[in-house]
């Protein structure tokens, strides 16, 4: 049975570590953001480390991340950013506090890693939203279904596509994140389990080479033939090849998915992207793709 940790209320502590990158600027507008949203914010070591790319050697992000997952005082823990390294430490972490008091954990992109190991594992909601390195550029749609989804308030999204998906309804548990970071994570603990579930995805800087092979690689486990919806999101910063490989990342994606029968949507406000909008891993949802726009509302 999936677990959802306790929303927030106005004089909560949350932390802010950083399990992965080292961050490259301040972060003190997200701090003021949160505060003014009521919260206590308490920093991690890892926001102010530095080994060579990593917030911190290994050691150091892991106890960092260690002290705020035991923490009962600790009501949610977001990640300062993404980059890499979280795959680095996500064996050497223990949840069994966790488990017994489970909290909300943020982030996007790397910080997928950890967001589909909490599902996997210990079977706890997570949220795939803003970072405080983000924070900065982020729209205040982005800002306030960060807000919603850690207070517990509804999140329904609306928008109008530019790429044709595949209409339809469906029901199910919202699973998905950075698509590299899916496919690092398969035949692992930390690996999801497709069936019957609503998947998002997203990438960004990925050529259209690699994302062909990555969906084709999911396709060959069979785990696109079992879900119920597909959300597809940002795939930006693309850089062009010396030779062009014919398609863009949404021709791509359905090519490979179009012959199932359930509903598909293209251009979702999610990834790499200014208005990357909150979305509640492990949570039951609904979506409804009709032909100039679709809508996903959290159910529970």
């Amino acid at each position: 049975m999936i677990k959802q940790p306790a929303h927030l209320k106005k004089g909560d502590k949350i932390a802010i570590v950083c399990p992965a990158k080292k961050l490259p600027k301040s972060i003190d507008t997200a701090i003021k953001i949160l505060e003014q949203w009521g919260l206590e914010v308490i920093i991690g070591e890892t926001v102010h480390a530095a080994y060579h790319q990593f917030a911190g050697e290994d050691a150091l992000r892991t106890s960092d991340l260690q002290v705020f997952l035991d923490d009962p005082e600790i009501k949610a823990i977001i990640a300062g950013r993404g980059g890499y390294g979280t795959i680095r430490i996500i064996d050497e972490l223990d949840f069994t506090k966790f488990k017994a008091h489970p909290k909300w954990i943020v982030g996007f992109s790397d910080i997928t890693v950890l967001l589909s190991h909490l599902l996997a594992e210990t079977g706890v909601q997570s949220i795939h939203g803003q970072m405080p390195y983000t924070f900065d550029e982020a729209t205040p749609e982005s800002l306030e279904s960060l807000h919603a989804a850690l207070f517990g308030e509804a999140l329904s999204y609306t928008y109008q596509h530019s790429f044709p998906g595949r209409k339809g309804s469906a029901e199910g548990i919202l699973i998905g994140g950075n698509l590299t970071l899916l496919i690092a994570v398969q035949g692992s603990v930390s690996d999801i389990d497709y069936t019957d579930k609503i998947l998002f995805i997203e990438d960004v800087g990925e050529h259209e080479y690699a994302i062909d092979r990555m969906m084709r690689i999911l396709k060959r486990s069979g785990k696109l033939a079992k879900l119920k919806g597909l959300i597809v999101g940002a795939f930006n910063e693309m850089t062009p090849e010396s030779i062009p490989f014919g398609q863009t990342p949404e021709q791509v994606i359905w090519d490979i998915v179009k012959e199932y029968d359930y509903p598909v949507c293209f251009n979702f406000p999610v990834g790499h992207i200014n208005d990357n909008r909150a979305m509640v891993v492990g949570a039951e949802v609904k979506l409804d793709v009709e032909d100039g726009n679709s809508t996903l509302q959290l159910i529970s």
